[in-house]
């Protein structure tokens, strides 16, 4: 039996050390200085996709983002590894804000509105197809999948920041006035910007009514895209081609 090939990675540690020694020659204590506690004032939740790093496309360095990632930027009340990041990163850390962060064409949110089966991925899935269920009645009269998948990333963004701030970690926090807040961004793969989709919670505010002020926002933003679109002829549900992540 022959033995599986290993695959070289020394182009990976070459970057590894190079990096390194650029990082050390520009910063020399910044090593040291990361060694000795790390102390962000944000929890980033974001998408796994490799194509939204989160210190570099917010100019910050290592030691100043808390993060955790899953598919489709997901906060669910039983998932204990979410769940746990939070509570460290709020209790121990200290974090001043949790930034919920989606991106425009996810390939999980793709995949959860195509009705497609993919697989074990499925019934993670299913978290994004209930905040497809919430705005059925704008999603049906938007026959565009293109605008319907951009919107729905910013859906999804919105009630992840409402789930993030009903958790009782964040309650508890509020209710003995920590300084917190909570904000739902989405970054753009194509120009590399962050937008503010304009939910920013705090310990005063209404969610419900927040949330749906920042989802009457993105359904403008989205019918008004659908009515340049639909002028230049676009592609409309039934010829469109969506290639997931």
């Amino acid at each position: 039996m022959k033995p599986i090939p290993i695959t070289d990675l020394s182009h990976l540690l070459e970057n590894n050390l190079r990096w390194a020694r650029e990082t050390s020659a520009a910063v020399p204590d910044f090593f040291e200085s990361t060694t000795l506690m790390q102390a962000p004032k944000y929890l980033w939740i974001g998408c796994s996709d490799s194509r939204v790093p989160a210190t570099q496309v917010t100019g910050l360095n290592p030691g100043e983002i808390f993060e955790h990632r899953n598919i489709g930027n997901v906060v669910v009340h039983t998932d204990l590894n979410c769940l746990s990041v939070t509570q460290y990163a709020i209790d121990i850390l200290k974090v001043e804000h949790i930034l919920v962060v989606g991106h425009y064409g996810c390939g999980g949110v793709s995949a959860a509105l195509d009705g497609e089966s993919h697989g074990l991925v499925d019934n993670w899935l299913r978290h994004i197809q209930d905040v497809i269920s919430h705005h059925e009645d704008w999603m049906i009269n938007q026959p565009d999948f293109d605008i319907r998948w951009k919107a729905l990333c910013e859906f999804n963004v919105i009630e992840q920041v409402r789930n993030i701030a009903r958790t009782t970690i964040v309650g508890h926090a509020w209710r003995r006035c920590q300084n917190l807040k909570v904000h739902g961004w989405i970054y753009g793969v194509n120009d590399g910007l962050i937008k503010d989709l304009n939910v920013t919670l705090d310990r005063l505010s209404n969610i419900d009514s927040a949330v749906v002020s920042a989802i009457e926002q993105s359904y403008a933003r989205h019918a008004s895209d659908y009515g340049l679109i639909s002028a230049c002829g676009r592609s409309t549900l039934m010829d469109a081609e969506v290639n997931p992540d």
